[in-house]
């Protein structure tokens, strides 16, 4: 068995998300309140009491989900579970993949990442950018129904195959899923997110970001990291920051990341965050991969009583 830790992005998030792990295991508290005593918030106690509103605000959710993959990390490695081959996250999970295979420090990926959130907050006025799941429709279908709108939208999120998230102005992204419909697709689902990410409204971003991530120190990965831009392994860490700062406005090109990665022979996925949804996107992208949740107690033990060396 060959392992592959994977961890999820912006959209996992809910209020008490690992409540009942952290009653069990008390390292899952205190990374929330390191992260919280870090950025100035009562992370853990948002996070266990809400409200759900100010946990969905970008700048709050990124810190929160980041410290919930690594403390889970910190868990899997505590009780002895199987080291992985490679890593990888989903948007906002890319982050948790490099502080846990050291290449970003725990407190600077959550300073950052809290800083990232502001500033893709403040890229766009709320409200003017939204994002759409479009469902059962190819690639180029979907890029063609982007590209004849006027307006900014363009595929997102590549998910898995007919799973494809469009983002843009909120004009632009409700042309495009009509379109969409209009071309055949079996959904076209506009979500609930606080921004259009991962678009050219993004671009704003970038340069704020840069300049604190140009702060950070960045090592080498100690576990190979595949990258959302491009489904591969930065060459060094100042491939690792580029492909950082161009992810704010590129699409998550998350088919060619598992791809990728079972390439490199895995054959086995932990989900190490809350909730499910990497794990459905396995099953749309190759439903031979065997997928384990560390995102409840009850996954936790069984992930570790099924994978541990």
């Amino acid at each position: 068995m060959s392992l592959g830790v994977v961890f999820p992005g912006q959209g996992s998030q809910s209020v008490g998300m690992l409540s009942d792990i952290a009653v069990e295991f008390p390292l899952i508290q205190e990374h929330f309140e390191e992260a919280g005593a870090t950025i100035g918030l009562p992370l853990w106690k948002i996070v266990c009491e809400g409200p759900e509103e100010l946990l969905a605000r970008t700048d709050v959710t990124q810190p929160a989900l980041l410290t919930a993959g690594v403390a889970l990390w910190a868990l899997w490695q505590s009780k002895g579970g199987q080291t992985p081959a490679v890593l990888a996250g989903h948007s906002l999970g890319e982050y948790s993949a490099l502080v846990c295979a050291g290449s970003i420090g725990f407190v600077d990926a959550v300073r950052l990442v809290n800083q990232r959130g502001r500033f893709m907050r403040e890229a766009l006025p709320q409200g003017e950018g939204a994002m759409a799941a479009i469902l059962g429709l190819e690639e180029a279908d979907v890029t063609r129904c982007c590209s004849e709108v006027s307006g900014i939208v363009s595929p997102a999120n590549f998910n898995a195959p007919g799973q494809i998230v469009i983002a843009g102005t909120a004009e632009a992204v409700q042309a495009a899923v009509e379109n969409c419909q209009n071309a055949g697709a079996r959904r076209a689902v506009l979500l609930n997110v606080s921004g259009p990410f991962h678009c050219a409204l993004m671009k704003p971003a970038e340069s704020d970001f840069a300049a604190v991530l140009g702060e950070v120190e960045i090592r080498m990965p100690s576990i190979p990291v595949v990258h959302n831009v491009d489904g591969k392994v930065a060459v060094d860490e100042a491939d690792v920051r580029n492909k950082l700062i161009a992810q704010l406005a590129q699409p998550v090109q998350w088919i060619a990341c598992v791809t990728t990665m079972m390439k490199e022979g895995v054959d086995t996925m932990v989900e190490c965050g809350p909730g499910k949804v990497l794990a459905g996107l396995f099953k749309r992208i190759d439903r031979s991969l065997s997928v384990a949740n560390l995102g409840t107690l009850g996954g936790v033990n069984r992930a570790l009583s099924s994978r541990s060396e």
